[in-house]
């Protein structure tokens, strides 16, 4: 995805959905994104989540590098890109580029890279955690499972 700054500068975002789930693990925001960042945002993802089958992407420059493609093959996890002009062979990401999209970018003026990607967090957060999704029985994907500290101080206390 893209948008800009109020400067007109670009902002290039490398979305990464779990179909499964449907939880958005991260959403990198730079001025260009290369082959070296995708390594690294998947990267930092595989150490959380483990290393995945396969992953689905676009064609962009950066998803379809040979460096990138390398590394996952070392891996073992293999790459499906969805075919130019056939955006319903990623829907999931489509559907969430979509919200993002509706729900964030057309109505906020990024003034910097800096503010676009605390802005965009926390929405990615917020979608995570509270927003309800009607595939999933309107739950989130990843609901917060930390009970508020007003609840924990008003528990009964062990004896």
């Amino acid at each position: 995805m893209f948008d800009r700054t109020d400067d007109g500068r670009p902002i290039k975002l490398m979305v990464v959905i779990d179909e499964y789930t449907r939880q958005c693990l991260a959403i990198h925001t730079a001025r260009r994104i290369r082959a070296k960042d995708a390594i690294d945002v998947f990267a930092d993802l595989m150490e959380i989540h483990g290393i995945p089958e396969h992953i689905r992407a676009d064609n962009g420059p950066e998803m379809v590098a040979k460096r990138l493609r390398h590394w996952l093959g070392r891996l073992g996890t293999k790459t499906v890109y969805i075919t130019p002009g056939s955006p319903w062979e990623n829907g999931y990401c489509e559907s969430f580029n979509g919200k993002l999209r509706d729900e964030l970018l057309n109505g906020e003026i990024f003034y910097t890279l800096r503010e676009a990607h605390v802005l965009i967090e926390q929405w990615r957060v917020h979608y995570n955690t509270i927003r309800p999704h009607s595939a999933l029985g309107y739950r989130p994907p990843a609901p917060e499972t930390l009970a508020p500290i007003e609840e924990l101080h008003n528990q009964p206390k062990a004896a």
